[in-house]
């Protein structure tokens, strides 16, 4: 067995080396690779010049701000609706979340205001919350989905809880996928919590598998009519990791009337979205076996990247009990744990030596890690051979700092 002191020093003369190398390395967000974005490169021209509808509009012109019904149709295969209740966006459903939170603003009276945060969750989410001065309380994740009975009874208890964030399949960051139960039992939720709550049912990685036989998410809006609570959900995707991440569409799914005064709001500050863009969409993607095969071609490009750094992670830190991890059937992020009290260091010695990672506590409302152990891991973007660089680097940072702190 190797003497930990002498390990230790062995680490510093490792992590030394990576400092003077002068590494400039970004592991910090979800980000397409260039040969990711080059697959949807049909995009431009695909138009040909015939910007009309099939029922003869002109897309090119003003108005309609739910979107072309065509596109409408193949935001409803994405994000499992029906067309008439999607509406079709500009790049980001980010952006729709935003408003949608500013709409519902009034609704809720300008009392105070409370969002349930499944963690660890998405960063955005919290900032949206915190944009709003809406108060964040936090629930734990599982396998299958957030604890559903804890929701319930904070729900029960609490009239000020308005919301609740969810990333339903392949979370950020951890990549589970919620399971029929949950599923069944978000439809329900409402009852108890009343007309203006609302489930936001970020759907950012539905067709986003690194396995070809993915998970199965079941469908909300059908559990929510069954259940007659569609007036309380709102479903988002985009195409933000589909086609072109900064020119791509986004989706927003509720009940019709919901949808309806959702864009009598909008109307105040709109005419509508870009409707030619949502048109190369529809041209360039088709269906939902169209997304399908483009997504596989994806898989092909991000699943080896995925593979480097759960192998750098086996070979260098297991069996070790320094770190633990998931091993990600989909999505865009591998989530990994460190020793109570480590992450904010782990990241720090990274930074010196060269690589960028996301910062501890983003997975947390406020930035705020209880136990500072969560670390989000983004191989997506830089090539295979920046990647194990960075990884190398990584697995240092985390074995040094682990055996610092247990030998100082």
């Amino acid at each position: 067995m190797t003497d930990p002191r002498a390990r230790q020093s062995e680490l510093l003369d490792i992590f030394d080396t990576y400092i003077d190398a002068g590494l400039k390395l970004d592991l910090t967000r979800g980000k397409p690779a260039a040969e990711q974005l080059d697959l949807s490169n049909e995009l431009d021209g695909i138009l040909e010049g015939f910007y009309l509808l099939q029922g003869g509009t002109d897309a090119r012109n003003y108005g309609g701000i739910l979107g072309i019904p065509e596109a409408r149709q193949l935001g409803a295969e994405f994000i499992g609706a029906k067309s008439e209740q999607v509406m079709v966006g500009g790049n980001s459903s980010l952006n729709l979340m935003y408003q949608y939170v500013e709409h519902m603003m009034a609704h809720w009276g300008g009392e105070p205001v409370k969002f349930l945060c499944p963690v660890p969750g998405y960063d955005r989410h919290f900032t949206i919350c915190e944009h709003f001065d809406i108060e964040m309380i936090t629930v734990p994740l599982n396998d299958d989905g957030p604890d559903m009975q804890q929701v319930k009874e904070l729900i029960s208890k609490d009239a000020a809880i308005k919301g609740i964030w969810c990333v339903p399949k392949y979370s950020n960051p951890t990549g589970n996928t919620y399971s029929k139960e949950v599923v069944e039992q978000f439809a329900e939720i409402p009852k108890v919590a009343g007309d203006n709550f609302r489930v936001f049912w970020d759907n950012a990685y539905a067709v986003h598998d690194l396995v070809e036989q993915g998970d199965e998410l079941p469908g909300l809006m059908t559990a929510a009519e069954k259940a007659g609570t569609t007036d309380n959900i709102v479903m988002l995707g985009s195409t933000s990791k589909v086609t072109f991440a900064g020119a791509g569409i986004s989706f927003l799914a509720t009940s019709t009337s919901q949808l309806a005064a959702f864009e009598k709001f909008l109307s105040d500050q709109m005419i509508g979205f870009d409707k030619v863009n949502q048109l190369r969409h529809v041209r360039f993607l088709k269906d939902i076996d169209g997304i399908k095969a483009h997504m596989a071609k994806h898989r092909d490009i991000i699943k080896p990247k995925f593979d480097l750094v759960l192998k750098k992670l086996e070979e260098h830190l297991a069996g070790k009990n320094m770190a633990s991890w998931n091993s990600p059937r989909g999505g865009y992020f591998i989530s990994l744990d460190t020793r109570p009290g480590l992450a904010t260091t782990i990241i720090s010695m990274a930074a010196d030596a060269g690589v960028k990672l996301t910062p501890a506590g983003a997975t947390f409302p406020y930035g705020k890690d209880p136990e500072n152990t969560n670390i989000r891991l983004a191989p997506t973007f830089p090539g295979l051979a920046e990647l194990e660089s960075a990884m190398d680097v990584f697995v240092t940072c985390v074995e040094l700092a682990s055996l610092n702190a247990e030998l100082d």
